[in-house]
Order: structure tokens, then C-alpha cells, then sequence
């Protein structure tokens, strides 16, 4: 299957084999990366060495404030709802507003 790729998202390395079984679907980011789109195709690479490991295809995205986390969020993340706040603090700091990005990945 051929398929245009629209963009680039990176993660973690250490989210790379959660992502890749699917146990991670959902990402939280900031204002900065709220412009993803349903429908889009992105290149997902680490963030440490930029180095390529999946596409995926964006299937939602929705603002949500960091008090809405709740366990559904923590169990798409791969996580504990304590260990997800902890994450978020930890990347962004003191952080209200998020935005969830749903997405799977693309077989080949």
C-alpha cells in the first residue's frame, strides 16, 4: 500500500516498543503541537537521535484540560494515571491545557 506522509512527530525512545504493540495510542502535548489533524500520515521518530521507527495515522484529537486525565487516559498512555501526571509535569512543567492526539500505527 502506497500512502503520502503528511508530517513528522517524534517521541520519547523510551515509548518506541509501547507504540509499536499498540499498548500506547493516544500522545499529550502542548499548544505547539495541537495542529495535527485526523486523517494525517506522520513519520514518528525519537526525540533523543531523530532516528525513524513507524507511521502512524492521526484518528482523533481533542482539547483537554490536565485535570480531565483520568484512568482511560492513563491506560491508552501505557501507564498509571499517577505515572502520566508525573510524565506531563516532567516534560511541560505546570501545564492546563493539553491536547490528546489518538492515533495508530501504520502496517506495512
Amino acid at each position: 500500500m502506497t500512502y503520502s506522509i503528511d508530517g513528522e512527530i517524534t517521541f520519547f525512545q523510551r515509548f518506541e516498543a509501547d507504540i509499536l504493540s499498540g499498548a500506547k495510542n493516544i500522545t499529550l502535548r502542548d499548544q505547539s503541537e495541537s495542529h495535527f489533524t485526523v486523517g494525517q500520515r506522520l513519520q514518528v521518530a525519537t526525540f533523543e537521535d531523530h532516528r525513524w521507527f513507524c507511521d502512524i495515522l492521526i484518528e482523533r484529537v481533542e482539547k483537554l484540560a490536565f485535570g480531565e486525565l483520568n484512568d482511560l487516559h492513563a491506560q491508552q498512555e501505557n501507564m498509571t494515571l499517577s505515572e502520566l501526571k508525573k510524565v506531563i509535569i516532567d516534560i511541560y512543567g505546570a501545564i492546563d491545557t493539553l491536547y490528546l492526539i489518538g492515533f495508530s500505527v501504520i502496517k506495512s
